[in-house]
């Protein structure tokens, strides 16, 4: 019996700022954004727009399944409650099954993929039920710092199941784990501390290391894969993540050459991040949903590869086969519809709406309604989150 990737479904907030904006505001050189980093569109989340909300909106397309859904995985770093899983409050507004286990788990952008793996073997055990892997963040960095252009938002929702229309996952797996400072956000700030060029050093190292420990159990080489998703802050660092396997590849073989290229093999993943921005634990699952939306491919049967990097730091590569017919079970319209009908912001609105937070006497407080998904988070009261259907 087979486990694994039965549905996948992504959303971004209404919002979006186009980085050509952004870099006429801040006296810098477009390309630097658009070519340098590989970003054109910043997605921006309301006030009223959180964690919570984007997670609810991206399983919402799968409400046929709520019934047989017992284990919720709800991976972040964006995290609003230091002791209530965000998943819980997703729990109550999607009306999933009391008997039902809900879990937050926290590992910079690398815990969707811990939470994927589990949520296999638990359905594996248990083939009679399915469960829901939510991934959702809001990228947030000081204004006019280096950063700032990488910020994005977004959730992914992944149903596990024992029918993978989607993705079965093959056995092997590398890992690697590092204490490390190269990025963090302590609870007493809102915004992340990131030290880029550490962080770019430490995500290729962990590749490095990952891609050797799934090659020792794998022998499987780089042209295996039809191919490749990565973590990714900003499109370019999958750029240099699939330069670097390519130099080990050809270590490995001895020729300076392999038989595909940048092209074929990541960048048809990378659309979507391009106008969103990061999305951090939701960032590699977007990049599937983005390849498997493309319409002029054909991935059934297809060997994909997928690199999971969470600063600090946690890293795994392994891989996986997408199942026949899997356009059948696809969101794509709504995947595309969604990107296409936002509301552009001026760098004035980015600014305002960026300063706008959660007032921390946690007393009465209402949110003005923007626009959002189903749900919004309209206020808190008495220090209580309140979330209501739109």
């Amino acid at each position: 019996m087979t486990t694994g990737i039965e549905k996948i479904s992504f959303y971004t907030p209404r919002y979006m700022l186009p980085l050509e904006d952004l870099a006429a505001a801040r006296g810098a050189d477009y390309n630097k954004y658009r070519v340098g980093i590989g970003q054109e569109i910043m997605a921006v989340a309301p006030p009223d727009e959180d964690i919570v909300t984007m997670a609810a909106s991206a399983a919402l397309p799968l409400e046929s399944y709520f019934t047989s859904i017992d284990t919720v995985f709800f991976a972040t770093e964006s995290s609003i409650d230091q002791s209530k899983a965000a998943g819980l409050f997703v729990h109550g507004l999607l009306g999933l099954p009391k008997r039902c286990r809900v879990i937050e788990l926290k590992q910079a952008c690398y815990s969707a993929t811990l939470a994927l793996r589990i949520a296999t073997q638990m359905v594996s055990a248990n083939p009679k039920t399915r469960a829901l892997v939510l991934a959702s963040d809001i990228a947030r960095y000081e204004l006019g710092s280096p950063a700032e252009p990488t910020q994005g938002a977004g959730a992914v929702a992944i149903l596990v199941s024992n029918k993978p229309h989607i993705l079965t996952l093959d056995p092997e797996t590398g890992i690697y784990a590092e204490d490390v400072m190269d990025f963090w956000r302590p609870n007493y700030r809102e915004e992340a501390v990131v030290e880029g060029k550490t962080s770019t050093r430490i995500y290729l190292h962990a590749l490095q290391n990952t891609w050797k420990h799934y090659q020792e159990q794998s022998d499987r080489s780089l042209d295996r894969f039809d191919h490749c998703c990565f973590h990714t802050p900003f499109t370019n660092m999958a750029r240099k993540a699939y330069q670097l396997l390519q130099k080990q590849q050809s270590k490995h073989t001895g020729t300076d050459k392999t038989e595909k290229t940048f092209e074929e093999q990541v960048a048809p993943s990378l659309h979507y991040n391009r106008l969103t921005g990061n999305t951090y634990s939701a960032s590699l699952y977007e990049c599937l949903a983005c390849l498997l939306d493309q319409n002029d491919l054909e991935l059934d049967q297809k060997k994909i590869s997928f690199f999971s990097y969470g600063s600090g730091c946690t890293a795994e590569f392994f891989s996986g086969t997408i199942s026949p017919g899997y356009k059948e079970h696809l969101f794509t319209k709504q995947h595309q519809a969604l990107l296409q009908d936002r509301t552009a912001l001026t760098v004035r609105q980015y600014e305002d709406v960026f300063q706008l937070s959660v007032p921390r006497d946690g007393w009465d407080h209402q949110f003005g309604e923007y626009r959002t998904g189903p749900f919004r988070f309209s206020g808190v009261s008495g220090h209580k989150r309140i979330y209501t259907k739109t």
